[in-house]
């Protein structure tokens, strides 16, 4: 069984990624992570000097590489939904979580690792908010083909625990 933890840049996918990985004894893979490995550079490097469309075929070619691994959790990246029919891959393969997280929880969050983001070091508060906003808007329909829809502001080791559980008992 896989877990593909898809949702907005922010919305906790790695933080818990990693937390539900250790506390059930499952593998945890960050895709920009292993993307960054595979090629020697940043996703942001690879982004500024091959561009978006050579970035999201390598992020489409890693992401089925993960094809027939178990008991992993995989933090996707906020894009990956939306390209080369990825959503309906890793609903095909394995089990979707949708992160769900308001606009302003978003900002209050990317806020304090703007430097780390680079499509975002130049933008105020005002601009990153209308940014956020327009891009959850634009991945709406691919978000919310998830599996699994949760509220990341609620989220606990329990609520990925009782999701867990609740697979394991229907396979």
């Amino acid at each position: 069984m896989i877990f593909f933890l898809i949702g907005f840049m922010g919305s906790g996918k790695t933080h818990w990624g990693k937390i539900w990985s250790q506390t059930h004894g499952c593998t945890f893979i960050d895709l920009d992570e292993n993307i960054e490995k595979k090629e020697g550079q940043t996703v942001a490097d690879i982004f500024e000097h091959k561009g978006e469309k050579y970035f999201r075929k390598i992020e489409a070619e890693t992401l089925r590489s993960f094809k027939g691994l178990n008991n992993t959790i995989v933090a996707c990246g906020g894009g990956t939904p939306c390209f080369y029919e990825n959503m309906q891959w890793m609903n095909e393969y394995g089990i979707t979580i949708y992160l769900s997280t308001s606009s302003p929880k978003i900002l209050e969050r990317v806020l304090l690792e703007q430097e780390k983001r680079p499509l975002l070091k130049k933008m105020n508060p005002a601009e990153l908010l209308f940014f956020i906003d327009q891009k959850l808007k634009e991945r709406a329909p691919f978000y919310n083909a998830a599996k699994h829809i949760l509220p990341s502001e609620n989220l606990s080791d329990q609520t990925f625990g009782n999701l867990f559980s609740k697979v394991q008992s229907s396979f």
